[in-house]
C-alpha cells in the first residue's frame, strides 16, 4: 500500500510519520478523529490540512496496526 500524503523524514520530527512534510503528525490527526472531532473541525484546527490528509492518516494508522501483533488482554 502506498501513501502519497504521509512523509517520514528522520530530519523532521525525529522521523515521526507526518502529513505531507508538514509538522503535523499522523498520530495527532488520528487522535482527533478518535476524540470525536469531525473532518471539518480538524481542518479548521489545522488549515494546512486537506480532507484527503485525514482519510490517508486513518488508512496509514490502520495499516500500521495491521502490520503488528498486538497483545490483547483476556476478556472477563
Amino acid at each position: 500500500m502506498t501513501f502519497e500524503r504521509i512523509s517520514v523524514d528522520p530530519a523532521q520530527m525525529d522521523g515521526i510519520p507526518c502529513i505531507r512534510h508538514l509538522r503535523i503528525p499522523v498520530a495527532t490527526v488520528v487522535g482527533m478523529v478518535a476524540d470525536g472531532m469531525s473532518t471539518d473541525e480538524i481542518l479548521a484546527a489545522y488549515p494546512d490540512l486537506e480532507e484527503g490528509d485525514v482519510r490517508e492518516a486513518l488508512r496509514f494508522a490502520a495499516e500500521a496496526v495491521r502490520e503488528q501483533e498486538l497483545p490483547l488482554l483476556p476478556t472477563r
